[in-house]
């Protein structure tokens, strides 16, 4: 594969930078910047400047409102964003749901909810976990009984991201208690204001409300939400995983930490240098990034095979595992070059407004809250330790 750019792509690169300098708000990127806490309206924000821009399903086919972007025009889009310190996408309708519809959903379903995701008028979140089924997916016993033109669905899910922006939900649901775990689950579309849904928060270890506990007690969802066939949800299921885990990868994220770390390390002193110059953590640096140069790489062969026609196979689990590692080795650096001003978890230094900036660094405010947040990379979207099962089920035939 020839990484070096084409005229055409450094063209479309240019394209890129000029719109995020033009379109996107300084105050949203200074947010990014500076680790102050999106809110809910600063997510819808960034979602309507792409969608206006018709880049916001950049992996969308062109007939559903898609780009026609290929692999190294993604590549370049997500790099660009993130050294913009441009808000993520919010993933779950438009990253993971989209493909899912797009694939296994009817006529219908894609008419009615594609266009939805497109223009914010849904907030999608994720129930797959539940306290007995996290990495063991398959093991939900979340149930959905069918009556007539509906299901009645009772259950637990936990972990639910930003479930409490939500306005609907995608679910794994077991439909057939006696059939084999994986057999007999489905995929359900379900209204978070449906009689019967409780939403409980979760505050992690930086103090933030990012995940949820939902309930479900006797709620009623139309058959028509079914995506798929009964009892075939699993299929669903291991497509939109593939989806999930190389976006939890985040190689754009990771980019835009090193070339945070490298400025810190510049500026950070120890025994009269200049960090970057300490034997020992310049090592550390030079390490992850030569991981991530080559993250880089499987990155476009994952989206390569994607633009194919193909979804992502053991590669997506492969990025999830070294993705998540080293973005969690660039956190840990970051924490370690910011010494003991990143000791404290200084909850105000993450809301508007915040002026108290150790070393003139706001890296130094949130550094230990970002490394805390991101120990959950390795075990969310399937666990590390599953993700190598699942390679060599894939690749090896073990």
């Amino acid at each position: 594969m020839d990484l070096r750019f084409t005229p055409e792509e450094l063209a479309f690169r240019d394209e890129v930078q000029a719109f995020l300098r033009d379109k996107v708000p300084r105050r949203l990127t200074d947010k990014v910047r500076h680790g102050i806490h999106l809110r809910k309206a600063d997510h819808e924000e960034w979602h309507a400047i792409l969608n206006a821009q018709g880049w916001l399903a950049n992996h969308w086919p062109q007939a559903y409102g898609g780009t026609g972007w290929n692999a190294i025009q993604k590549f370049i889009f997500e790099h660009e964003c993130a050294l913009a310190y441009c808000p993520r996408t919010v993933p779950f309708g438009v990253n993971m749901l989209g493909p899912v519809l797009i694939k296994y959903g009817n006529e219908q379903q894609k008419r009615h909810w594609l266009p939805r995701i497109l223009n914010g008028q849904d907030w999608w979140c994720q129930g797959y976990s539940e306290p007995g089924a996290g990495s063991d997916l398959a093991s939900v016993k979340t149930t959905a009984q069918r009556h007539g033109e509906h299901y009645i669905v009772n259950g637990q899910k936990t972990w639910t991201t930003l479930g409490h922006h939500a306005n609907m939900i995608f679910c794994l649901v077991r439909t057939n208690r006696e059939a084999k775990k994986q057999e007999g689950i489905s995929f359900l579309l379900i209204d978070m204001n449906s009689p019967g849904v409780e939403v409980r928060p979760i505050i992690t270890l930086d103090g933030e409300h990012e995940v949820n506990e939902v309930f479900f007690t006797d709620v009623k969802v139309p058959a028509e939400n079914l995506v798929g066939e009964e009892n075939k949800g699993w299929t669903c299921a291991k497509y939109l995983l593939t989806y999930e885990r190389t976006n939890i990868a985040g190689v754009g994220f990771s980019v835009a930490a090193m070339e945070r770390l490298k400025l810190v390390a510049s500026r950070v002193m120890k025994q009269g240098k200049p960090l970057a110059q300490d034997p020992l953590f310049a090592a550390r640096m030079a390490k992850v990034e030569i991981d991530l140069e080559n993250m880089k790489t499987t990155n476009l062969r994952v989206i390569a095979a994607v633009a194919g026609g193909g979804a992502p196979g053991a590669e997506s689990s492969m990025l999830k595992i070294k993705g998540t590692e080293i973005r969690q080795e660039l956190n840990s650096l970051m924490r370690r070059a910011m010494g003991p001003y990143a000791l404290p978890f200084v909850h105000e230094a993450m809301e508007a407004g915040y002026t108290d900036e150790p070393l003139g660094q706001p890296e130094a405010a949130y550094a230990a809250a970002q490394y805390f947040n991101n120990r959950k990379l390795s075990i969310f979207g399937g666990s590390n330790e599953i993700q190598k099962n699942i390679i060599s089920k894939m690749s090896l035939g073990l």
